[in-house]
């Protein structure tokens, strides 16, 4: 019998054993990065087991020889190497040198993807169902209702869209208040707190991060970027303070927020206050937002750098940031970088900016499970403004911005491997 299946998936896998690996490029040679991810996503779903080879030309994928694969490879624009048995073992060898700052991480499982996110999500709202669109790569849409009725166990890694958990709407209420699309949004959210048995918006955004929260705790991925990040962390924090004005819940904050908070409960930031006026566009202390609108940078100097992570003893961030420059160009986002003296002791700072203090990328654990919150809100778009038009990313097909969200859709699908002691 399991003669037979083998069979089967030779036939449809059309796999060449005299030509036996594909080996996709992911430096500079390559013609689209962003969907060379989509194709290793599909090859995952066709149950074939890929090679991720951790700073290999900017961490290349090795996938075994099938004509299927190649073909996608052809019809999505993909640049593609076939290679032999033996160039593909002299690749893994090379890798395995202990001298050399490379591996090869086996790609066992397609996880399933959910994106936390509005049924009535607007064209600009969130690089990452823009980015997985794109790379074809497949996910489902969830948001309070869905998290309520505990479906996250459905799923292996989450991204927060674009998003408020302190229920104050974004903070938009200053600029936006008599827009049609945020008065939309106010009375979709208050008719769902209302049905999932919610007095306040505030407490079904509480909820909904409690139980993402124990979704991590129980081995779950996590991915945020821009608002969802640092509102994420806050929420948490302030469970059981009342920090929205009445404009956002109908009675007044608790002037004493501030002292109340419970940082222990967040996953990244600590010691930050609150910004109590409503009509003030950030949360906290925790954004450079209005740091960064006196002191720059300006959009040639605003940069940030990757951490170079030893691929055989730190194999989790090496894999969070593959790619064909270490170099990334910063954007701005409601929340469009972290201050570093509110990051807790602990926390993996993958990306900086050291001219201005700020962090852009940074990783945790937490019981079981991960966490990566990635400031900025799309990385092709670099003053990203509401009602704009969303990116086309058949301009960016390279990005290395976009790129560091795709790391982390493939990276729940790495083998484990033991703890180096």
């Amino acid at each position: 019998m399991r003669k037979k299946i083998l069979f089967i998936l030779l036939c449809v896998y059309g796999i060449q054993l005299n030509a036996s690996y594909i080996l996709i490029p992911m430096d500079d040679s390559q013609k689209n990065h962003i969907k060379s991810y989509g194709i290793a996503y599909w090859a995952l779903k066709g149950e074939l087991e890929i090679h991720w080879l951790l700073n290999y030309r900017g961490g290349s994928f090795m996938i075994p020889n099938a004509k299927a694969v190649s073909n996608e490879c052809i019809i999505r624009g993909i640049s593609y190497e076939i290679i032999s048995d033996a160039q593909g073992q002299s690749i893994l060898t090379d890798i395995s040198n202990p001298e050399i700052n490379q591996d090869a991480i086996k790609l066992q499982k397609a996880p399933r993807i959910a994106v936390y996110s509005p049924k009535g999500k607007q064209p600009w709202d969130d690089a990452v169902t823009l980015v997985l669109k794109f790379a074809e790569i497949p996910y489902d849409i969830i948001y309070d209702e869905e998290v309520f009725l505990d479906k996250l166990k459905d799923y292996d890694w989450l991204h927060l869209h674009h998003e408020d958990f302190t229920g104050q709407f974004g903070k938009f209420y200053s600029q936006f208040a008599s827009a049609a699309w945020y008065q939309s949004e106010v009375k979709e959210n208050e008719m769902m707190a209302k049905k999932l048995g919610f007095n306040k918006v505030s407490l079904m955004k509480l909820h909904s991060a409690k139980t993402i929260k124990n979704f991590v705790l129980n081995g779950g991925f996590l991915f945020a970027m821009c608002s969802a990040t640092d509102s994420y962390d806050i929420a948490l924090a302030a469970e059981d303070i009342d920090i929205c004005e009445s404009m956002f819940d109908h009675d007044p904050a608790d002037k004493n927020s501030n002292n109340k908070l419970d940082f222990s409960k967040g996953f990244a930031f600590e010691n930050y206050k609150l910004s109590m006026n409503p009509m003030e566009y950030e949360y906290s202390s925790i954004d450079t937002y209005m740091t960064r609108r006196q002191y720059g940078p300006t959009q040639n100097t605003d940069l940030f750098t990757l951490f170079d992570f030893s691929a055989k003893w730190d194999p989790v961030p090496t894999m969070l940031c593959q790619n064909h420059t270490n170099t990334i160009r910063g954007f701005w986002g409601q929340t469009a970088a972290f201050d570093k003296r509110y990051i807790k002791k602990g926390v993996l700072i993958m990306g900086e900016s050291k001219a201005y203090g700020e962090a852009r990328y940074i990783h945790g654990e937490a019981g079981k499970g991960t966490w990566t919150f990635y400031s900025g809100h799309d990385p092709e778009d670099y003053e990203h403004r509401v009602e704009e038009p969303p990116t086309d990313l058949t301009l960016h097909p390279n990005s290395p911005g976009y790129r560091l969200i795709l790391n982390n859709i493939l990276f729940p699908a790495a083998k484990k491997k033991k703890q180096k002691t």
